[in-house]
């Protein structure tokens, strides 16, 4: 784990300013799981997995969980990604995962229940980006038209990796809605408590051949810093109001 002083150090010198939401009917919002999967969140399931109970990650998974149940219960939509790989097609830098078929790629038991729920879009992705993985073969996007269906105006995004998966996610959201390909969307918000990524201290890595050092408070930070610093709006509270419609 980086030391204090150095994480201390990067968010005075790098400050993410989180603010609240409130969320009604007055808005059509929709909400975004990405990869919360067995291979990324679930002990010893995977190359990817937490080798040992991680707050960080089990804490994402509860706030996620808790935003999706009432997602469903006012049955506004939801679009959940769900990492899945061909055992024959790489994914370097990282070593095999999730991969299609096995329990790695499917949703923890803590989330299986959206499977059921008929205002929950799956879509299984063998890319980091999920947006670039929502491409079919006949150039249509299956998130693209996800937006256009519902008419969503704004989206919540939770999920792992927040510096990885999330980031990458957000940041093509973010510009293909400044191009005007997702239409009528206009916010983009990260809530960071539904966020988490992987720890891999600075003496663990050493020992990984062509292993990046990866410290999971450190890193989280800078991956909400660049989410906000494209224009996503970071928060670091979610409730729900009433409607005036």
């Amino acid at each position: 784990m980086a030391s204090g002083k150095a994480i201390d150090l990067v968010k005075n010198e790098l400050p993410v300013y989180e603010e609240s939401v409130v969320l009604s009917g007055n808005v059509r919002t929709g909400l975004v799981l990405v990869d919360i999967v067995n291979g990324f969140c679930t002990v010893g399931a995977g190359n990817l997995a937490p080798r040992v109970p991680d707050k960080q990650i089990s804490g994402m998974v509860d706030e996620s969980t808790q935003l999706a149940r009432v997602f469903c219960e006012k049955k506004w939509p939801v679009f959940a990604f769900l990492d899945s790989h061909h055992p024959d097609v790489p994914e370097p830098p990282y070593p095999p995962h999730c991969i299609i078929g096995t329990d790695e790629s499917n949703l923890v038991p803590g989330l299986q229940w959206l499977e059921n729920e008929s205002n929950v879009t799956l879509r299984r992705k063998d890319c980091i980006d999920g947006f670039l993985g929502s491409v079919e073969k006949d150039g249509s996007n299956v998130f693209v038209d996800w937006v256009k269906k519902h008419q969503i105006e704004a989206i919540v995004v939770v999920g792992i990796c927040t510096d990885i998966c999330v980031l990458d996610f957000v940041c093509s959201t973010l510009s293909a809605r400044n191009r005007g390909y997702l239409t009528p969307l206009k916010d983009v918000i990260v809530y960071s408590g539904g966020c988490a990524t992987f720890d891999l201290p600075l003496h663990a890595a050493k020992n990984i051949p062509g292993a990046l050092a990866h410290p999971q408070e450190l890193m989280h930070h800078v991956g909400l810093y660049m989410a906000k610093s494209r224009g996503a709006n970071v928060v670091s509270q979610v409730s729900f109001g009433a409607s005036n419609k």
